[in-house]
């Protein structure tokens, strides 16, 4: 199953190409959080969008003195390896950070926007947000990283309790399952050939 991986959520630019603007990881393990948590910022090269320092908060000023992605990119890369990754729409983390760091390949990236559509499909939203409050998860979230939404930190915090709560009950087959079929570096496509 899951020994270790790291919940990873992180603040983009808001241009095109996007690059990180926070980037914050939540060791996870056996489905717990262990308390291991790292947040770095980083100053763009291309500045931040008004309209994603509206969403995340932080503006240019925030980050002039922060480090660029290359000082910081063995860093993030010592801490990551090749674990798993889990996020809320996870595809999002593993393009951002692939495209600042190459060299980078988690062995797996579990998405908990796809796992959480498929285990509640009752629910009427399924963004990161609505989520935690009708879990009652948001909470714990903030108790621990003294965050809300849009904050890389909170971010990966919930979407760590989240991966937990949808698999707590589940029979260790069926997790196993759920964790295949939310894995975004699977090829879920058939072959033509």
């Amino acid at each position: 199953m899951i020994n270790r991986a790291w919940a990873v959520d992180v603040e983009g630019s808001g241009n095109s190409p996007p690059e990180i603007v926070e980037l914050s990881i939540a060791e996870v393990d056996d489905f717990k959080l262990t308390g291991k948590r790292k947040t770095w910022r980083v100053r763009p090269e291309h500045g931040i969008s008004p309209i994603a320092a509206r969403i995340h908060g932080i503006h240019e000023r925030d980050v002039e003195d922060a480090p660029s992605m290359e000082d910081v990119a063995d860093d993030i890369l010592e801490w990551l390896g090749n674990d798993p990754i889990i996020g809320h729409n996870v595809r999002v983390e593993l393009d951002t950070i692939s495209q600042a760091m190459t060299e980078w390949s988690p062995s797996a990236a579990y998405d908990t926007l796809k796992l959480a559509r498929r285990l509640l499909p009752e629910q009427e939203k399924h963004g990161l947000g609505p989520l935690g409050k009708a879990l009652k998860i948001d909470i714990i979230a903030a108790d621990i990283t003294g965050g809300q939404s849009h904050n890389a930190e909170y971010d990966a915090v919930l979407s760590a309790l989240l991966l937990k709560h949808l698999l707590d009950n589940l029979t260790d087959a069926d997790r196993k399952a759920e964790l295949e079929a939310c894995d975004t570096t699977r090829n879920t496509q058939g072959s033509l050939l």
